[in-house]
């Protein structure tokens, strides 16, 4: 059996050699000047029998059909065409090659013998049987390749998918998959009864009016998956989607052109709809041509390298152009990681991994003096609220030292430009950690402030981008509840009603680059990220989609508030604290704006605080410098008492 699968598999996935087609094409097109000269000569005896009778004339006629085919099919590159695609476009050609031999035939033998009529009479004949046997071959052929492959899928067992659609991108989606071992397109779905009837590519289409008939339709078609074309397809049609994951209909989605390049794409060549495609938002579409000019030919440091957001921001300048590109972590075996990625994704790469901490200044300075950058960003934090909550001098030391280092080696060396990757959290911060990114964009915009105002030597612009949580990063809801789902739950919801804005790390990093290209220098950028999402809902969702009933096959647990967790994020982007930018979906945020002598000697005091170790001195004074920071369900809380 499985050889046989191996064997029908190689028939419906290679394509018949060139040569083999050449050399069909010339046997048939002599076979029919063969037939004509036969019956010239023995049955209908045309013309005179001194002519077609002799010998010579037959081995001549024949000659000319053998290099007169030959010629053609050369000059029209018929044993080029796929004959599986077989199509009228193949036809036309295949008649001009016909047509090129007949010329050929007719010039060799009226020149021999120089009787035009009859020869062109005996010429017509043959071009009209040898176009026949060559599309009749062919037609034949594709039928053969049909039945082989109907049989095929039923000994290979492929899953039969009906494609929603029949935009360009749906028939492409279906064309992709037509020659897969593991899907059989059966047919497309397509909303209403518009082309109730019509078929496309050989393939009905079905009408979707309502979900019963629509089950009643797979279950006759034995259809267990349905292909969207894209994500936004399939953000569209939700209650398709839904619809599918309780009756235990798999939805699918085909890969993007980035995940075809990153090499994402699976194996199946597509994927099933994950979580992160249902949102309820589009992607944000950024001009990538401004960015890619922006760091073309450019040195480039991204601090935090080997991180979620870091190593995107990576992959992502990768393609850029970049002259060098710096990565800076003191994450060992992340770096490892992503150094052996890219080492194989993009070989031509100038890069270099460099081990250091943005707490340590001498290993910071050696990787500006030694390098020096053009553009850095600085990605480098400690981002999880909990576990900062923990251990707040921590998360100052990194959060706020570490981005006064960084800015203060940008100015030091001349960089041209530096990005700093914050959080929505930032806003109104009920946390140490976003209190801490806070602290370090004050930081930042006053020093930028300071350089534009003459008060600082220097030539660096200084942007912030904010952003909310971000799909897929290491420790973040999605892949969490995706491992206690394998697990078999429960899946560990802290409140039924707590939501966050997502976005995913190809976008948000798609927005650090934007802002790096539009600002001119002390901007805080923001991103409008639509609705807020329900986290209980999230899990629910995730549980569906594993193909699981939650209450039967699996929990949600609610486990309560964590220490300075905030039930309902704020809105990073609104008319009140915001100011729109060229770009619909970036703003930028109104904030105070801090002396860069009062920032400075602010951070130079909690960094001590700090070191020593002095946390309730420490939180009090983060208070007094960002006044709007009020603990919640957090033992600091009484410092706002």
């Amino acid at each position: 059996m499985l050889k046989l699968r191996t064997k029908l598999n190689r028939y419906i996935t290679d394509y018949l050699d060139p040569k083999i087609i050449m050399l069909m094409d010339l046997g048939l097109s002599v076979l029919a000047s063969f037939f004509v000269v036969f019956l010239v000569n023995y049955v209908t005896m045309y013309g005179p029998e001194q002519l077609y009778g002799s010998r010579t004339f037959a081995i001549l006629y024949l000659l000319s059909a053998f290099f007169g085919t030959l010629a053609a099919c050369v000059a029209v590159r018929a044993y080029k065409l796929v004959i599986r695609r077989f199509s009228l476009r193949d036809i036309a050609k295949l008649t001009l090659a016909v047509l090129i031999k007949g010329a050929l035939m007719l010039v060799a033998v009226t020149i021999r013998f120089g009787y035009i009529r009859g020869c062109m009479t005996v010429v017509l004949a043959d071009l009209l049987i040898t176009i026949i046997m060559l599309v009749g071959i062919r037609m034949a052929m594709v039928g053969l390749y049909d039945l082989l492959k109907l049989k095929t899928n039923q000994i290979l067992d492929r899953q039969r998918v009906l494609v929603f659609g029949t935009s360009d991108k749906s028939a492409a989606a279906a064309t992709r998959l037509e020659n897969s071992p593991h899907y059989d397109i059966v047919g497309y779905l397509v909303s209403g009864d518009v082309m109730k009837g019509y078929t496309l590519m050989n393939k009905s289409v079905y009408s979707l009016n309502d979900f019963d008939r629509f089950k009643r339709l797979c279950d006759k078609l034995s259809v267990r998956h349905i292909l969207f074309a894209n994500e936004k397809e399939a953000l569209v049609n939700r209650d398709l989607v839904d619809f599918c994951v309780r009756n235990g209909i798999k939805t699918l989605v085909a890969p993007t052109i980035d995940e075809v390049a990153s090499g994402k794409m699976m194996k199946h060549l597509v994927r099933e709809v994950k979580i992160e495609d249902l949102l309820g938002r589009d992607e944000i579409k950024l001009d990538m041509n401004a960015i890619t000019a922006n760091f073309k030919d450019k040195v480039v440091m991204v601090t935090g390298a080997a991180g979620s957001i870091g190593s995107e921001l990576c992959r992502q300048l990768a393609t850029f152009g970049v002259k060098r590109l710096v990565l800076f972590d003191n994450a060992e075996t992340p770096m490892h990681n992503i150094r052996l990625e890219l080492e194989e994704r993009y070989p031509d790469l100038d890069f270099v991994p460099v081990i250091g901490d943005v707490r340590q200044l001498p290993r910071l300075d050696f990787a500006f003096r030694h390098y020096d950058p053009q553009i850095v960003f600085h990605a480098a934090a400690y981002k999880h609220v909990p576990l900062m909550e923990e251990n707040p001098c921590e998360a100052v030391l990194v959060n706020v030292y570490g981005s006064h280092n960084v800015a203060d080696k940008c100015l030091e060396y001349g960089v041209e430009m530096m990005v700093m990757v914050s959080t929505d959290k930032a806003v109104n911060p009920t946390n140490i950690m976003g209190c801490t990114k806070r602290l370090a964009e004050i930081y930042v915009q006053s020093l930028g402030l300071a350089v534009e105002q003459g008060k600082q030597q220097g030539r660096t612009k200084f942007v912030t981008t904010r952003f909310g949580n971000v799909l897929g990063s290491n420790g973040s809801v999605i892949p969490r509840f995706r491992e206690q789902i394998e697990k078999g739950g429960p899946v560990t919801v802290t409140h039924p009603d707590i939501t966050r804005f997502f976005m995913t790390i190809p976008e948000a990093c798609r927005l650090v680059m934007e802002a790096a290209t539009m600002s001119t220098g002390n901007q805080i950028f923001v991103f409008d990220m639509g609705e807020s999402v329900k986290i209980d809902d999230l899990a629910k969702r995730m549980i569906e989609l594993a193909g699981l009933r939650l209450g039967q096959d699996i929990e949600i647990e609610y486990t309560g508030l964590r220490p300075g967790e905030k039930l309902y994020e704020e809105v990073l982007s609104n008319a009140e604290n915001t100011i729109p930018t060229s770009h619909e979906r970036i703003r930028i945020a109104k904030v105070r704006e801090y002396l860069y002598e009062n920032a400075a000697e602010a951070v130079d005091k909690l960094t001590k605080l700090a070191f020593q170790v002095e946390i309730p001195e420490m939180v009090k004074y983060m208070k007094e410098i960002v006044p709007e920071f009020k603990s919640r369900n957090s033992k600091y809380e009484v410092y706002d008492k």
